[in-house]
């Protein structure tokens, strides 16, 4: 199926390889035969060339500011966005797949261009942007409310096949979306266990305490860095513990204000914010942490969705926190305990039981990692991707074969 086909895949939110989600789906179409051309964001401070052929892929990005002031701000990026993607879908020329990761869920509009050329098209669903929205800005469902649902209508009318990340979101495409299920395929996110290698643990980043507790991730409104903060000043005024260091890992639109909310807690001394940081030290620090934080609020998005964070964790054989959310508990079983929804003194006390427990931080690690390793690999989730692209091209006439010659510039490396 794969041989002499082209797939595109849009981006907008983050830059690739940087997206780690994508750049597996990459190497998985790439690794099948397909020739793969991404259009995505340039990134700040990696990603940053305009073009590049990356390990067979074929990577195109575009100038990007991401939106301030409101409402404007987001129509200014999305606007620039949609014409960037265009700009560069016309230079890549011919493909079989369109596949556009949301969010926004704008990118319909491109893929039905690509479509009247040809073109089959997956949307691969990494949010639900309606509950985001309710989630990020807590209006209610307000004029801007409806016209995401709108949109997210219109998405999964254009689809020929749609992705989505885990079993709630796939419901979702069939209850809210009318998809047939037959047309709805779960590719869940999984880390790729090779670059999740325990190491020897390095105690220097405990600066010298007992227990080094780590959160890893994105830092926006709704990843809940404020309330782990929050949990954490708890433990030490509430529960009087002083035997731990905590690092957090990760970047995002709030970095700026918890680095601030740290420091007004009294907690600059024994947090550290790291930013993104190489992958090995990403893995020392998660060889090093004895209780990982999924902070994650309740809210209408995050019940839902899956967090990476989790499944690299278990990758990495750690203990979690979590508050209670649907999928947290579908990812991680008994490799992480609970506190009920938003409660930071109950997150507080299970990180205090932990660090009480060797034996059952070693029980839960051990746990995780045969979850990651087993039955939430990546290799089940190429064998999904596939079958949706297979699902997608069914009686389809290649449309693509012989139009790299004219397909604009090659990339340079």
């Amino acid at each position: 199926m794969g041989p002499g086909r082209r797939a595109l895949i849009l981006v907008e939110n983050l830059s690739v390889p940087f997206d780690r989600r994508v750049w597996q789906e990459c190497t998985t179409l790439r690794d099948a035969g397909w020739e793969v051309h991404v259009i995505c964001p340039r990134g700040d401070k990696r990603d940053t060339e305009p073009e590049a052929e990356i390990d067979g892929v074929r990577v195109h990005r575009y100038p990007l500011r991401a939106a301030t002031g409101g409402p404007a701000g987001y129509l200014r990026e999305y606007g620039s966005a949609l014409w960037h993607t265009a700009r560069l879908a016309r230079r890549v020329g011919p493909v079989d797949v369109v596949h556009a990761c949301n969010p926004p869920d704008l990118l319909f509009l491109p893929a039905l261009w690509l479509k009247r050329r040809g073109a089959r098209f997956v949307f691969d669903q990494h949010d639900l942007v309606p509950e985001l929205y309710l989630s990020r800005f807590d209006r209610g469902e307000d004029l801007l409310y409806r016209a995401v649902c709108a949109l997210e209508r219109l998405t999964y009318r254009a689809a020929d096949v749609v992705i989505a990340t885990n079993e709630s979101y796939r419901d979702v495409a069939v209850r809210r979306g009318g998809r047939r299920p037959a047309d709805v395929f779960v590719v869940r996110s999984a880390p790729a266990i090779e670059r999740f290698q325990q190491v020897d643990p390095v105690p220097e980043l405990k600066h010298g305490k007992p227990h080094l507790l780590c959160y890893l991730g994105v830092m926006g409104p709704q990843d809940g860095v404020d309330y782990a903060l929050r949990a954490l000043a708890k433990l030490r005024d509430e529960l009087g513990r002083e035997d731990w260091h905590a690092v957090f890992v990760g970047s995002g639109d709030s970095f700026d204000a918890m680095v601030e909310l740290s420091r007004r807690l009294g907690l600059s001394e024994r947090v550290r914010f790291t930013g993104r940081v190489p992958d090995a030290d990403l893995v020392r620090y998660l060889s090093t942490a004895d209780v990982c934080l999924s902070p994650d609020p309740h809210n209408p998005l995050n019940d839902v969705s899956t967090m990476n964070k989790v499944l690299e964790y278990m990758a990495m054989g750690r203990p979690i926190v979590s508050f209670d959310l649907k999928e947290a508990r579908v990812s991680a079983g008994e490799a992480a305990v609970y506190a009920p929804a938003n409660d930071e003194a109950a997150f507080a006390g299970l990180i205090a039981r932990l660090l009480d427990d060797p034996r059952q931080r070693e029980r839960m690690g051990a746990i995780g990692r045969e979850r990651v390793t087993g039955r939430l690999s990546w290799r089940n989730s190429q064998a999904s991707l596939l079958a949706a692209y297979a699902a997608a091209c069914r009686g389809h006439t290649p449309v693509a074969a012989g139009t790299s010659a004219r397909a604009g510039k090659r990339p340079h490396r």
